[in-house]
């Protein structure tokens, strides 16, 4: 069984959304047979690396809401975060352009440490609240996970990885992808947002059964 996960590591459903998957799939009788792989969808292609101003006064801007409803908005998440084991910091995390890191996630893949580092990425932004655009920030996560770091470094410095990102970011728009996380298993089923743990194991057990009849 094919997973693959279209999700971006500065989207909070997101890592919420692969903690339940990963809940589900510890229920699963047939986990071994299944693959896992992420791939790359940007929130925001043109966000600046710094942006001005901070979580909060974006997000009120960019729905057209109240500071007062985002932070209510981001203490919810924070306690559904909570309840998969996640520490958010939401009213800390530093909005940024997050092209190089879906770079990093590819180069990471090559070496056998893709899952590892697309969760060092997630913990860096929610929990410790770096900047993961800054490429001094990067390599020392890379680093961290197992990686090489004058490899990374000269990855980061080269355009290595942009097409993959970009030809990712075509497959979920034909695929129909608009939002993240969205998972798609088989290339045939599909499940869209951190749905509840029981919705991913049912969607497992159904696709299961279907192979096998």
């Amino acid at each position: 069984m094919h997973i693959e996960v279209w999700s971006d590591i500065v989207c909070p459903f997101c890592y919420i959304g692969k903690k339940r998957l990963e809940e589900a799939l510890e229920q699963f009788s047939y986990k071994e047979d299944v693959k896992v792989e992420f791939r790359s969808f940007e929130l925001n292609p043109q966000a600046p690396i710094h942006a001005e101003g901070d979580y909060v006064e974006l997000l009120a801007k960019k729905y057209n809401t109240t500071k007062e409803q985002i932070m209510t908005m981001n203490n919810q998440l924070t306690e559904q975060a909570k309840e998969v084991g996640l520490i958010y910091h939401l009213d800390q995390v530093k909005p940024t352009n997050t092209f190089d890191a879906h770079r990093l996630i590819h180069f990471a893949k090559n070496h056998g440490k893709e899952n590892d580092m697309v969760v060092r990425l997630f913990d860096a932004y929610f929990t410790e609240v770096k900047q993961v655009a800054d490429h001094s920030t990067l390599i020392e996560l890379a680093v961290e996970v197992g990686l090489n770091k004058q490899e990374v470094n000269e990855m980061l410095d080269s355009t290595n990885y942009g097409d993959d990102v970009r030809k990712e970011e075509q497959d979920a728009k034909q695929i129909g992808v608009n939002g993240v996380p969205f998972f798609v298993i088989n290339r045939k089923y599909a499940i869209s947002g951190a749905q509840p743990t029981e919705v991913f194991l049912e969607v497992l057990e159904k696709v299961k059964q279907e192979d096998s009849e």
